[in-house]
């Protein structure tokens, strides 16, 4: 029978999951309270993570569309990061958590709609930070846009040097010409 409680507790979990840029599940077997609350606070600004009963997390997450990448997850004592914030960064926090605590085991999860394994979670850790990603885009297409300016800027400048030296080679061949052409009308005379 479901009970208000319980039923509240879907409706919160399958808006995480359809709120959340991704989640990444967790087996906690073996981990104290206070490590828990330790994970929780290295997590704060990137991820909100909780400890869930796997029966109201398959109803949660079919309700969201996701079943199919996360019923076979929810296997043992389950608990789910919702990352809110920067994935890479949650990523890292949970990986460098589980290296420091071996109770601690990823199991997978998801990102925008897309099922994760636990090595492509350990793939996530790896990026650097959104902020120093987005610099180097940014960095990135400043010089090309710069490069593209010079280009540009180049070519006036390459053209006028270019009708410089056709209108110096016209005025050599010119005076040469000129030249010739006073030497054959002397000759024509005589």
């Amino acid at each position: 029978m479901a009970t208000p409680d319980k039923i509240a507790a879907v409706e919160e979990m399958t808006g995480k999951f359809r709120d959340s840029s991704g989640a990444v599940l967790t087996e906690y077997r073996g981990l104290s309270v206070a490590q828990l609350s330790e994970l929780r606070g290295s997590l704060a600004g990137n991820a909100q993570f909780r400890v869930v009963k796997n029966t109201l997390t398959k109803i949660a997450a079919t309700e969201a569309g996701l079943g199919d990448e996360l019923l076979p997850m929810l296997t043992g004592p389950s608990a789910i990061a919702f990352v809110n914030g920067d994935v890479a960064q949650a990523a890292k926090g949970l990986l460098d958590f589980a290296k420091a605590n071996p109770h601690l085991v990823i199991k997978g999860g998801v990102l925008d709609g897309r099922p994760l394994t636990a090595k492509d979670v350990s793939k996530l850790a790896d990026l650097e930070p959104r902020d120093v990603l987005l610099s180097k885009l940014a960095g990135a297409m400043k010089a090309s846009m710069s490069n593209a300016a010079a280009t540009f800027n180049a070519l006036p400048t390459q053209m006028a040097q270019l009708a410089e030296a056709l209108r110096a080679k016209a005025e050599t061949e010119g005076g040469a010409d000129a030249g010739n052409d006073a030497g054959n009308h002397a000759e024509a005379e005589n």
